[in-house]
């Protein structure tokens, strides 16, 4: 396979993600992902600014969480988001440390 194709199938199949995470499993937590799988949606927006960064384009936290939602977080959390519990919140402060705050 040559290298275009390989990065258009990698775009095809990260819209798709992105397509899944914000259409069609809405009810899928941030909390619950991160605690999972080590990211979440905030995750994916964090890694599209930077990949813009490294390509020298200037793109604040909310610009890029709003491009990848598709909407501002107010609206997302307005729509989608629900309260936390105790234990989510627990497992959250070990999964951020072990997998964001390690990594910056």
């Amino acid at each position: 396979m040559d290298q275009q194709t390989e990065i258009e199938l990698q775009a095809a199949a990260f819209r798709r993600l992105q397509q899944h995470l914000m259409q069609d499993r809405t009810d899928v937590q941030n909390i619950d992902m991160m605690n999972l799988a080590g990211f979440c949606r905030n995750c994916l927006s964090r890694w599209y600014q930077e990949a813009a960064a490294e390509r020298g384009i200037e793109m604040g936290k909310s610009e890029a969480r709003e491009l990848f939602y598709g909407m501002t977080m107010d609206e997302w959390k307005a729509n989608y988001q629900t309260d936390a519990s105790a234990s989510q919140q627990t497992a959250f402060e070990t999964a951020f440390q072990e997998n964001v705050a390690d990594k910056s």
